[in-house]
Formats: C-alpha cells, sequence, structure tokens
C-alpha cells in the first residue's frame, strides 16, 4: 500500500532582496513530512503514535515540522510506533528528496518506500 506526501517545499530566505535558486531541502524536513504521511496514512492521530513512541505529542509535532534535529533512537523510537523499520524510513525519506532535486514542481513525492515492506 503506498501514500502520497505533498513534495517538499525548496527553502527560501525571505530577507534576501534578490531572489536565489531554491536550496536543497533539510533532512529534517524530509523526515518530519515522511513521518507525518505515515501517520496520516494510519489515520492516527498525534497523540497516538507519540503515546506509542514514548514521545510527547508536542515533540512528535516538531519533528514532522522539522523543528527538531531528533536523535536515532527517537527516530527508531517513531519508526517503530509506526510499524516501519529504519532502513525503510530512510528509503523513504532519500526518495522523497530525490524526486524535490529531480524536478521541485513535482506532485507525486511519495513515501511508498517505507510502505512497501511495512504492509
Amino acid at each position: 500500500m503506498a501514500f502520497s506526501v505533498p513534495p517538499l517545499r525548496p527553502v527560501i530566505d525571505r530577507t534576501d532582496p534578490k531572489p536565489s535558486p531554491a536550496r536543497e531541502p533539510l533532512w529534517r524536513h524530509a523526515l518530519g513530512e515522511c513521518l507525518r504521511g505515515l501517520r496520516h496514512e494510519r489515520g492516527e492521530k498525534l497523540s497516538e503514535t507519540a503515546r506509542r513512541a514514548g514521545v510527547s505529542p508536542q515533540y512528535l509535532s516538531e519533528m514532522e515540522r522539522g523543528l527538531k534535529e531528533p536523535s536515532s533512537e527517537m527516530i527508531a523510537a517513531v519508526a517503530g510506533a509506526l510499524d516501519v523499520t529504519l532502513i525503510d524510513l530512510t528509503l523513504a525519506v532519500a526518495e522523497n528528496l530525490r524526486s524535490a532535486q529531480s524536478s521541485s514542481a513535482s506532485t507525486g513525492a511519495t513515501c511508498s518506500a517505507a510502505y512497501a515492506l511495512a504492509a
């Protein structure tokens, strides 16, 4: 079973008076979007996933929004709560980053690698 996540948005410095080319998204943003996509695919509330992962809902929310640089232990805990392996999650994030890099206008970025083996 595959699901779609919104394409990654390039980081734009709005304080720079002259436009610059879009920069590559940060890993934490790609990870967060993938985690949120997996959680939504499962139809879970933030609090449900956070409880199973052993993290606070606020922390998980910050992870999903790309505001935290979570430790590998935190990433593993959330991945486990979402029933995906670290390798599947890592592949999904890498796929999402590759899709964003190859076409910033892409509308079909997915985390299907995470769900392919988890299903």
